[in-house]
C-alpha cells in the first residue's frame, strides 16, 4: 500500500485568522475502492460501458462453463451454445435501457429453457438484467417486473415439466432474492448520498460561517483603529495648535507653563493611542480565547473622554444615570461618545460647548451627544464616523440617529437595548 502523504489544509482560528493544519491522507485501500463501487450511482459511474462489457464477458464464461460441468439438462448444440452467449450481449448496455436489455436476455433465455438446454447456465444474465433493473428503477417497476418474470418462470417450468414443484420453488426464490437484494442496493446507495450531501452541505455552511466570521473580524479592526485614531489625532492636531499659537502669538513674553502643558498633553494622548492600538493589533498575533484581549472600554471611560475633548477645548458637560450595562453594551456605547465628540472638536468650531447624556430607560440605554456648534462644512467629503457609530449600534442590536439639530448644531442619539449580550466589540 503506498505511503501516506501528509497535506495541508486550512482552518480557521477563534480570531478569524487562517492556520495551516498538518492533514495525513491515506490512499485508498481495495477495500475502499469496493465500497465506492457500491455505493456510487450506476447511472452516473465512470466507465459504464468498459465496465458492462468485462461483466458480459466474465458472465458470459461463467455460464459456457455451468453448461459443460452441470447436468441439469441436456449439453447445448450448436443452437443452444448461439442462444446462451447470444443472450449475454445485452448486457453491455444494462445501464441505459434495462427494461429492455431483461426483454432481449428473456427473449433469447425462454427458447434456451423451452428446448431443454442445462438450466443453470442459462440464468445468469436473466439474473444480472433482474438487478439491473431493480437497482436503478422505482419499487412499483421492480414489483411488475418481478411479477411478470415469475410468472413466465413458472409458466416454462410447466411446460418442460409438471412436477417439478421444487424447480418452480427454487426460480422464484432466486427471482425474489435478486430483486430484494437489487431494491435494498438502490436504498442503500440513496441513503449514502443523502449523508454525503449532509456532509457537503455542512462543509459549506462552516465555510461560509468561517468567511463571515474573517469579515466580521476585519470589520471590527477596521472600526477600532478608525476610531482610536481619528480620535487621537484629532486631539494631537488640537493641542499642537494650541502650543503653535502659544509660540507664535507674542515671542517675547513666551507662556512656557501653557506650551508644557500642551506638549504634555499631546506625550499623553500619543501614550493612550499607543496603548489601545497595542491592544486592538494584538489580535493578529494571538490565538488564544478572546478573554485575552483585556477588558473592554466601557461607561468608566467616559469621564477620560470628557476630559480629552476638554484639553482640545470643548467645553463638555457630562450626565450619566447609569451604573452597569453589558460589556458588549457599554463597549459600543464608549465608541459612540468617543467618535461623536472627536467629530465635535473636528467639526463644530472654536469653543463648541457638547453635552453628553446616558440614562436608562425602558430596558434600554439612551445615549445623546449634542453641540451647539457650526457641524460639519457643505459639501466636504463623508467619512466612516457615522458608520461606524451605526455599526456600533446595530454590533448590540440597537439603533442610531445622527443630524443637524433643529436650533443649530449636530446631536447623535442612540438607543442600545441592555437585554442583549450583542457582539464583542472592541
Amino acid at each position: 500500500m503506498p505511503a501516506a502523504e501528509p497535506t495541508r489544509r486550512p482552518i480557521l482560528s477563534r480570531r478569524g485568522a487562517f492556520l495551516a493544519e498538518d492533514v495525513t491522507v491515506q490512499a485508498p485501500t481495495t477495500g475502499n475502492r469496493i465500497i465506492a463501487a457500491i455505493n456510487r450511482d450506476p447511472l452516473t459511474a465512470p466507465h459504464a460501458l468498459r465496465n458492462d462489457t468485462v461483466l458480459a464477458v466474465v458472465a458470459a464464461a461463467l455460464a459456457v462453463a455451468l453448461a459443460l460441468l452441470v447436468d441439469d439438462g441436456r449439453r447445448p448444440d450448436a443452437l443452444g451454445w448461439a442462444l446462451l452467449l447470444v443472450s449475454h450481449v445485452p448486457l453491455v448496455w444494462r445501464r441505459r435501457r434495462p427494461v429492455l436489455v431483461l426483454l432481449a436476455v428473456v427473449a433469447c433465455v425462454f427458447p434456451y429453457h423451452f428446448l431443454g438446454y442445462a438450466h443453470t447456465a442459462g440464468t445468469q444474465a436473466a439474473y444480472v438484467a433482474l438487478y439491473t433493473v431493480a437497482v436503478t428503477g422505482r419499487a412499483l417497476r421492480t414489483v411488475l417486473v418481478g411479477i411478470g418474470v415469475i410468472t413466465l418462470s413458472v409458466g416454462v417450468m410447466l411446460t418442460f415439466s409438471a412436477h417439478e414443484t421444487l424447480g418452480l420453488q427454487k426460480a422464484s426464490g432466486w427471482v425474489v432474492a435478486v430483486l430484494f437484494l437489487g431494491v435494498d442496493v438502490r436504498f442503500y446507495r440513496r441513503y449514502v448520498t443523502s449523508i454525503v450531501e449532509r456532509a457537503e452541505r455542512a462543509e459549506r455552511t462552516r465555510e461560509e460561517e468561517a468567511r463571515r466570521r474573517v469579515a466580521e473580524e476585519r470589520l471590527r479592526i477596521a472600526r477600532d483603529l478608525h476610531d482610536l485614531l481619528a480620535h487621537s489625532i484629532t486631539l494631537i492636531g488640537v493641542q499642537t495648535s494650541v502650543a503653535a499659537h502659544v509660540l507664535s502669538a507674542d515671542p517675547e513674553r513666551l507662556d512656557r507653563e501653557t506650551v508644557a502643558k500642551a506638549l504634555d498633553d499631546i506625550a499623553e494622548t500619543c501614550r493612550s493611542a499607543r496603548g489601545e492600538l497595542r491592544t486592538t493589533l494584538e489580535v493578529l498575533r494571538e490565538h488564544g480565547p478572546p478573554e485575552a484581549r483585556g477588558p473592554l472600554p466601557g461607561l468608566d471611560g467616559l469621564p477620560d473622554l470628557a476630559q480629552a475633548a476638554r484639553l482640545a477645548g470643548a467645553r463638555v458637560e457630562q450626565t450619566v444615570r447609569i451604573r452597569h450595562a453589558p460589556p458588549a453594551v457599554g463597549a459600543a456605547a464608549y465608541r459612540i461618545v468617543q467618535e461623536a465628540l472627536t467629530n465635535a472638536v473636528r467639526h463644530a468650531g472654536p469653543d463648541v460647548s457638547v453635552r453628553v447624556e446616558l440614562e436608562e430607560r425602558q430596558g434600554a440605554l439612551q445615549l445623546s451627544v449634542s453641540d451647539d456648534g457650526t457641524g460639519p462644512a457643505p459639501g466636504g467629503t463623508p467619512g466612516f464616523g457615522l458608520v461606524g457609530m451605526r455599526e456600533r449600534a446595530r454590533s448590540v442590536n440597537g439603533t442610531l440617529d445622527a443630524g443637524p439639530r433643529p436650533g443649530g448644531g449636530f446631536e447623535v442619539a442612540a438607543v442600545l437595548p441592555l437585554t442583549t449580550t450583542g457582539k464583542r466589540t472592541g
